[in-house]
């Protein structure tokens, strides 16, 4: 984009404040650069100067300079085409309805980019679609976890699916590989945790002062009592529980060297993340609730033809633990 830009405020944006009509529109666009082109009065709405928390209403016109000017936004690397963005996510795409686009993340894509990251699936929602049609992130999975992720088609599906995980009235079912055999076989963790380390390398440990966390586990099968195919349904939301769980109890989920170093590995596999997230039951307004189911792939659905795994296993979860 080389030029100035007038858009106007669809009416699903009405009241949305332009600092995140500018995030959900331009992603690219860090904060302190929009705040730049703020002061400067580069962003207008129907001519005027505002500010960041100047809320929007539909009709009205947006002012969006040039990005690739001084003191605007860089391009963004490598930008793929429409077609290209496209075919990559078509390739991922589990389900699709008016409202949600359903992917089966590889392990190994990031979900959103970093200083050093520019492929991964935010990059891909943006390019594969025009600002008015842009498939929007609700959650998040770790880039060496596997499995279902769930965008938003529309705004008003990004507010009651980002309000269903929030409030944690989705179902989460995720599968790991795990060093050894968990004692008992099935039971609840209930261990709180906070994040420690410098930023950008933060990581999840056990701290009575640190938020309550809680997962259940069912082991489903062994394999030689050095590893077990684990089911989890994390409770709470923290960052990392389920590995750092898992790691607590001495049962490390396989490739994770972050919390489980040397013992996170199992002679013959890959060293790479046995964590998957498998099944999720999602509540929707006025309708029946939207139930996902994701196959193996890549080097889990390897490790579960190699132990001879149920890839089809259904846990039963007790409604007392």
């Amino acid at each position: 984009m080389s030029g100035v830009q007038n858009i106007k405020v669809k009416n699903d944006e009405d009241g949305l404040r332009i600092d995140r009509w500018f995030k959900e529109r331009f992603p690219q666009l860090s904060f302190g650069q929009l705040q730049k082109l703020l002061r400067k009065g580069q962003v207008r709405v129907d001519g005027g100067r505002v500010k960041g928390d100047r809320r929007l209403c539909a009709g009205e016109t947006v002012r969006v300079p040039p990005m690739n000017d001084p003191g605007g936004a860089p391009k963004k690397p490598q930008q793929r085409s429409r077609a290209e963005a496209r075919e990559a996510l078509a390739a991922m795409t589990l389900y699709e309805d008016s409202d949600v686009l359903v992917l089966n993340k590889p392990f190994g894509l990031a979900v959103q980019g970093g200083a050093k990251t520019t492929n991964h699936v935010d990059a891909l929602l943006q390019d594969a679609g025009s600002e008015e049609t842009r498939a929007r992130l609700v959650h998040r999975l770790d880039k060496d976890t596997g499995g279902l992720l769930v965008t938003a088609k529309t705004r008003k599906a990004a507010q009651w699916l980002t309000e269903a995980f929030r409030k944690r009235q989705v179902e989460k079912e995720y599968w790991a590989l795990v060093k050894g055999v968990p004692q008992p076989l099935e039971g609840r963790i209930d261990a709180a945790l906070e994040k420690s380390g410098p930023k950008g390398a933060e990581k999840a440990r056990h701290s009575e002062d640190g938020q309550r966390a809680i997962s259940d586990y069912q082991v489903i099968d062994t394999a030689a009592m050095k590893a077990s195919f684990v089911a989890l349904r994390p409770i709470t939301g923290r960052t990392h529980q389920l590995r750092a769980h898992m790691a607590l109890i001495g049962t490390p989920i396989v490739g994770d060297g972050k919390y489980g170093g040397a013992e996170a590995k199992v002679e013959g596999l890959p060293q790479k993340m046995h964590l998957f997230c498998r099944r999720l039951v999602i509540p929707r307004p006025g309708r029946r609730p939207l139930v996902l189911e994701a196959p193996l792939h890549g080097h889990m659905k390897e490790t579960w033809k190699l132990f001879d795994f149920d890839d089809n296993a259904q846990p039963g979860w007790p409604e007392n633990l």
